[in-house]
């Protein structure tokens, strides 16, 4: 295990999402199942702290970008700021959305199609984003995700006004669809990851990363199939499990991709006006945690380990020579190599 190759390629902004999706979904299941009896706008306390980051972020980034004109030209940085720019659009909607279902959680005064208004309206500005982010070569999985569910939001929010009354099963259709894709893709880093096991051709780095890669997708997509079947068979009523039970395979899930975070490696260098990897950025401001990024432990089969840290530098009395090293340096006769089987 090397903690500078764990952490140099961390992704705080996933982290970060995903941590607050984890609470939440774990108060979200206990209120559902009335063992805490919380306001709701306790309960979303996590999504408000996610959002306040990300705007604090886009504030402070947005204040440097004006502020020093001279990071403008600094590599990509328009490009970067863009996208800062844009993904914080799309927040301030995602925010609206969930105010809103928040507020009508708590009191039942709108109808959930003018609940789902904005993150319908983000699903269609999510379709043109995505095809400004691969133009720029810019990651897009947020964007990617609303725009392949709109359809999902809309089923949702007239099946919850009672419009449509159709069984839950048939009104998660759209993402039984995307999980079926999505199943796809892990067969297939599976079968590739088996593959590649057998052949002599790889090196075992990268045979590593696949079969992390293959474990990865299943422990992410596979939960989240059970959770979405056993919540679909709790609102039809099929079955009377308790929130908290049905969320456990989502917990499993969201745990998976934070463990992800750990290598996901993109993100905004912008958020904060921070200009560069969030593991630089850490290290220069606590330099202290640099003596434990150079140590790498190496685990042998015969249980022990050996720590590899980086050289210090020689102490004075290293340098200067001792009278026994001098003595030791000193030539010394050549002798000619006699063999036995070589004859007198």
């Amino acid at each position: 295990m090397n903690l500078r190759n764990l952490f140099q390629d961390f992704n705080p902004s996933k982290f970060l999402v995903f941590s607050c999706l984890l609470l939440f979904s774990f108060l979200f299941a206990l209120r559902l199942d009335n063992t805490i009896e919380w306001s709701y706008w306790v309960i979303f306390l996590p999504i408000w702290i996610w959002k306040i980051v990300v705007m604090a972020g886009a504030g402070v980034g947005s204040y440097i970008w004006w502020k020093n004109p001279q990071y403008r030209m600094e590599g990509n940085g328009y490009v970067q700021y863009k996208a800062m720019v844009i993904c914080t659009g799309l927040h301030l909607l995602l925010l609206m959305f969930e105010i809103l279902a928040c507020d009508n959680l708590e009191t039942e005064h709108h109808s959930w199609i003018l609940v789902f208004i904005p993150l319908m309206f983000m699903s269609v500005v999510s379709i043109g984003i995505c095809v400004w982010a691969v133009k720029n070569e810019r990651s897009f999985e947020m964007e990617l995700f609303c725009s392949v569910n709109i359809l999902q939001f809309i089923f949702l929010s007239l099946r919850l006004d009672k419009v449509i009354q159709w069984s839950w099963v048939i009104v998660f259709i759209p993402i039984w669809i995307l999980m079926c894709t999505a199943m796809i893709g892990v067969l297939y880093a599976i079968i590739l990851a088996i593959i590649l096991i057998k052949s002599p051709d790889i090196i075992p780095q990268q045979r590593r990363g696949n079969i992390s890669s293959a474990i990865g997708y299943s422990l992410m997509v596979v939960p989240l199939l059970v959770f979405e079947v056993l919540l679909a068979n709790r609102l039809d009523g099929d079955n009377h499990f308790k929130y908290t039970a049905i969320t456990v395979p989502l917990f499993i899930s969201l745990v998976t991709l934070i463990c992800l975070s750990f290598g996901a490696k993109g993100g905004n260098q912008w958020w904060f006006g921070i200009r560069k990897d969030f593991c630089q950025f850490l290290l220069g401001i606590c330099p202290l945690l640099q003596e434990y990024g150079n140590i790498s432990y190496t685990i042998h089969k015969d249980n022990s380990f050996t720590v590899e840290s980086r050289p210090s530098p020689p102490d004075k009395a290293d340098r200067l020579p001792s009278k026994k090293y001098i003595h030791d340096e000193q030539p010394k006769p050549i002798v000619p190599v006699i063999s036995i089987e070589t004859p007198d």
